[in-house]
């Protein structure tokens, strides 16, 4: 077997590079699973290292499986290709007996167990929710070789936002340290140093594995942390047959620890490395391989990839007024992908945060769309949801008929995490995003006169529609679930500043990383890539949001789509708080907002006018053939007949209505206020 037949050529230089140190530089789709596998399998055939004496390290099983077995199909049998986790555990299950006496410690499959019992001996209330963030920061402390005493300074230094103060972070640290090890318990994490301790201090067991394993090869090596490295460093032991492959504009995963610099510094520390680049990328269109290359042209590390692929179609941008536009758009757009031969298995809908989900998985069920979450729970089956669910139906059936809605939900939601203002990040963020999806939905129904009854019917017909079981369907899942990868069609959603990149990226490298997994998220697309974002959250909303940083300059090069006069421009003040016209005081709630007053400020006007322009949205709604809160909410029409405006301008001063709005309903509206003007004198 020719193991080096139909390669190209920056392939085949990876797959001769025998011996290293070799570092190859791999752009997305670009085939560097097929470069390294044919050169371990080329290294093995001409002699140059039995297959036993190759470690290939991943950061997945599923990776690792796949290595092993291309790798048997070019008759390299015998080659180990396991995680790092995975490779240490094994040696230190053989030599833990040997070298320290007794059985290997138990695994600790995760840290919550420990951490209750730590905050329970410090007499503090433990959240789980709070302590899964609490379990991250650990994590991230360990791998980047930072103990209790040590963490409060380190995590202001890398700018890091723990669910609660540092220095509560290290006590519930210390505690669980002290707690695994009386109950001689490793996690990953110490099996990792565990590992390269026992060959540091043991210098029998470093060369019984040096003596076994003389061929490394790491995958994915822009996404090693300092323990990792250290681990392989302590494997290696001075020599440098090491192969490395990464792309350094696939970096997403920099909040756990990990870091590109060892890949992008690997020739700085092995001066004699060849280093290799592979830029023609298979998997995507021309189009999709512009958009990618555009999007990090700035990038210091950027790779210029070449499309090997057939035309297709261009990327699609597409502006919708709201969110729930913004899903029913993509559900009627992947239906006629479907209809035109694409497999539904072959259709991915990429998000920033799980709690996006909500509004895709609710589309897709009412388009009757079959659809499957990955890396994430339903959203009716996320800890949260279930919670607030169980307590408002509880509320419901102790509520007084006329208590307003969004209040009651607000109190009922603030006693289980939603507060004001977001956490920054981690498990602690994406429950309050789940939590304020509720709140939000409540502030919709309120406006339309709901009650809480009939917001626990809504969420509970919700959640039997999405808990249907699971079938092969299109593909919900965020961004970073999605790395590794690809679809024929790929729908980018949600692309606004404030979710790519996030509200929280704050410093330029954060800012950088959201570039990055929009990067990801564009290379997971072969053929078809839609990206698209919401003016407003809700039906009649403001619209206060413009599209991400990120895609300007991209869309009207890519599709001749001029960008909206109506977007504000780049580094434009945010919009100024809204004050009630009647006493001045700030405006929080949106219902307010749309308002223009504070819900108990007293305002005179026209009932008659409001029945007109109730009788009227009924006869657009029908003509329209969409439910009445989409032509105007009853907050938006008791607004304008409130003010009762006169002129485009007047319209447009109220929030929730844009120019959209403007142009399909304008003219009528104003047509019935002046009927008013008439009747009153005015």
């Amino acid at each position: 077997m020719d193991v080096l037949e139909g390669l190209d050529p920056e392939q085949r230089e990876v797959a001769q590079a025998v011996r290293g140190p070799v570092c190859v530089l791999a752009g997305a789709g670009t085939g560097k699973t097929r470069a390294i596998t044919h050169r371990i399998a080329y290294a093995v055939q001409t002699g140059v290292v039995e297959p036993q004496g190759v470690l290939a390290v991943t950061f997945t099983t599923r990776a690792a499986a796949e290595l092993k077995q291309r790798l048997r199909r070019l008759g390299a049998s015998g080659v180990q290709a396991r995680t790092f986790h995975a490779a240490a555990l094994r040696q230190l299950s053989y030599f833990w007996p040997r070298v320290i006496g007794g059985d290997t410690p138990q695994v600790v499959e995760s840290k919550l167990p420990l951490l209750v019992e730590a905050c329970r001996r410090m007499r503090r209330n433990p959240d789980r929710g709070e302590l899964r963030d609490v379990a991250s920061e650990i994590e991230w402390a360990k791998v980047t070789q930072v103990g209790p005493e040590d963490y409060p300074a380190a995590a202001v230094k890398a700018r890091r936002t723990p669910p609660i103060a540092p220095e509560e972070v290290a006590r519930l640290y210390e505690g669980y340290e002290a707690l695994r090890r009386q109950r001689n318990l490793i996690d990953f994490e110490t099996i990792l140093e565990l590992t390269a301790a026992v060959m540091t201090e043991h210098r029998e067991v470093a060369g019984q594995i040096r003596q076994q394993y003389r061929y490394f090869v790491v995958d994915e090596f822009q996404d090693v942390n300092p323990l990792q490295k250290l681990l392989l460093d302590t494997w290696l032991g001075g020599r440098d047959d090491l192969c490395v492959v990464g792309d350094p504009n696939q970096t997403i995963y920099s909040f756990t620890g990990a870091t590109p610099h060892y890949l992008t510094n690997f020739a700085v520390e092995h001066p004699s490395a060849a280093v290799i680049r592979l830029v023609r990328d298979y998997r995507s269109t021309p189009q999709v391989v512009t958009m990618a290359n555009r999007i990090m042209a700035r990038s210091p590390h950027r790779l210029e990839l070449v499309a090997q692929r057939p035309a297709g179609p261009e990327p699609v941008f597409t502006e919708y007024d709201d969110e729930g536009a913004e899903a029913l758009g993509v559900a009627l757009t992947v239906k006629k992908l479907m209809a035109d031969g694409v497999p539904a298995r072959e259709i991915a809908v990429l998000f920033r945060v799980n709690a996006q989900s909500e509004a895709y998985e609710q589309a897709f069920a009412d388009a009757g769309v079959s659809y499957q979450l990955r890396g994430a729970e339903r959203f009716f089956e996320r800890p949260e949801v279930r919670q607030a669910v169980v307590l408002l139906r509880g509320a419901a059936r102790a509520a007084d008929e006329g208590e307003p809605l969004a209040p009651a939900v607000h109190a009922i939601l603030s006693g289980i995490g939603l507060t004001p203002e977001p956490p920054g990040g981690g498990k602690a963020r994406e429950k309050w995003e789940s939590l304020r999806a509720l709140a939000e939905l409540a502030e919709d129904m309120a406006s339309e006169g709901g009650t809480l009854g009939g917001f626990v019917a809504e969420l509970e017909r919700r959640a039997s529609e999405q808990h249907a079981p699971p079938v092969e369907g299109v593909t919900l899942a965020s961004l970073h679930a999605a790395k590794g990868l690809e679809w024929d069609a790929v729908f980018l959603v949600g692309l606004t500043d404030g979710m790519v990149p996030i509200v929280y990226a704050e410093t330029p490298d954060q800012v950088e990383e959201e570039r990055r997994l929009l990067y990801v998220g564009v290379t997971r697309a072969r053929e078809h890539l839609h990206l698209s974002w919401a003016l407003a959250r809700s039906p009649g909303g403001r619209r206060a949001r413009r599209p991400s940083r990120f895609l300007d300059g991209l869309s009207h090069r890519t599709t001749g789509v001029a960008r909206p006069e109506r977007t504000a421009a780049r580094g434009k003040k945010p919009a100024a708080p809204l004050h009630c016209r009647i006493c001045g005081k700030t405006l929080a709630v949106a219902a307010e907002q749309k308002l223009g007053r504070c819900a108990t400020c007293p305002a005179d006007y026209d009932e008659a006018l409001l029945e007109r322009l109730r009788a009227w949205r009924t006869g657009a709604a029908k003509e329209a053939k969409v439910p009445a809160y989409v032509v105007f909410t009853d907050v938006t029409l008791q607004a304008i007949a409130e003010r009762v405006p006169t002129s485009e301008e007047d319209l447009l001063a109220i929030a929730g209505i844009g120019r959209v709005k403007l142009e399909r309903y304008g003219d009528a509206v104003l047509e019935l206020c002046r009927g008013a003007d008439s009747v009153t004198g005015e």
